[in-house]
């Protein structure tokens, strides 16, 4: 089948075959190897139903599929071409998680041997409940809240989005106490309720400057590098530059979560430094530019 007869073919196929064809495609591509028993277990099938999944992803892709009677198993083809596209997040999280949308239980089971490093700060999912309903039915929030300079406040903050700043989740909010948007570490708050109070225009998300503006930043291995086409490779760079555009409001977090040197005559030291902001000057106006490592306000 051609490129463009399969796209049509896929298009006409309802969004609950197209997951069960993502999982055959996703183990084949890899794991390299698939039995109709992993659509059954995943999917909760009949076998019939499962071997008419495998016939039809065999006719849309026959190049990417053998089946070896020995075995009873389906294997990946050298000439495989992905039925899907995946992004590097989602693959890595369902090999090291395991793969599905099915949340029912505490235990999940990866894909492959992957170890992870081990999260300290996991999230209370009553609190992330209350927070989670505000910001997608847009209610206010009374909480309290507790903060390394002044101990535990009754707040009320406007919800508008979860940050994850790669060590632990916040809560993008406008804060009544401060008339100011600010981010909220989650696990700060305690006894969240839905208030019924009416949200003003510069309390809702298109008034905060920092999340609507976007910051174009221009990495490249740190110069002090004896070998800095290496660190190109570990980030995928083209041309040795990695072009990311990040929103202000996050933009402090990105930086000092991979130790990346602000300063304008890559001065920074150590180890750690392996990559450099080349336009640094573009980071002017950023508000948690305390975040950004030997970053000075020109």
């Amino acid at each position: 089948m051609n490129q463009q007869d399969r796209a049509k073919a896929l298009s006409e196929l309802s969004q609950t075959q197209k997951e069960r064809l993502s999982h055959i495609d996703f183990r084949l591509m890899f794991l390299g190897v698939m039995q109709r028993i992993d659509l059954i277990q995943r999917f909760g099938m009949k076998e019939a139903a499962a071997t008419r999944d495998i016939a039809l992803y065999r006719k849309l892709a026959e190049e990417n599929i053998t089946y070896k009677t020995k075995e009873r198993s389906y294997f990946y083809n050298a000439q495989f071409t992905p039925l899907f596209q995946y992004t590097s997040e989602r693959t890595l999280s369902a090999l090291s998680n395991g793969f599905g949308d099915d949340y029912i239980g505490v235990i999940s089971k990866a894909m492959l041997p992957c170890e992870t490093p081990t999260q300290l700060n996991m999230t209370q999912l009553t609190t992330l409940s209350v927070l989670t309903r505000a910001i997608h039915q847009h209610q206010v929030v009374k909480m309290t809240y507790f903060s390394l300079s002044s101990g535990a406040s009754t707040r009320e903050i406007v919800p508008l989005a979860l940050v994850d700043n790669g060590l632990r989740w916040h809560i993008r909010a406008f804060d009544r106490k401060h008339s100011r948007f600010a981010d909220f570490v989650v696990n700060r708050i305690t006894n969240p309720e839905v208030s019924e109070s009416v949200i003003q225009e510069q309390e809702k998300k298109e008034s905060d400057n920092q999340w609507n503006r976007i910051v174009e930043l221009e990495i490249v291995p740190h110069p002090s590098l004896q070998h800095p086409e290496t660190i190109a490779m570990d980030y995928c760079m083209q041309d040795k530059q990695l072009n990311i555009n990040v929103r202000a409001a996050v933009a402090g977090y990105l930086l000092r979560l991979w130790n990346i040197d602000c300063s304008a005559k890559h001065s920074l030291e150590g180890n750690e430094y392996h990559l450099w902001l080349k336009n640094y000057p573009a980071l002017y106006g950023v508000d948690n530019l305390v975040l950004a490592p030997g970053y000075q306000n020109p």
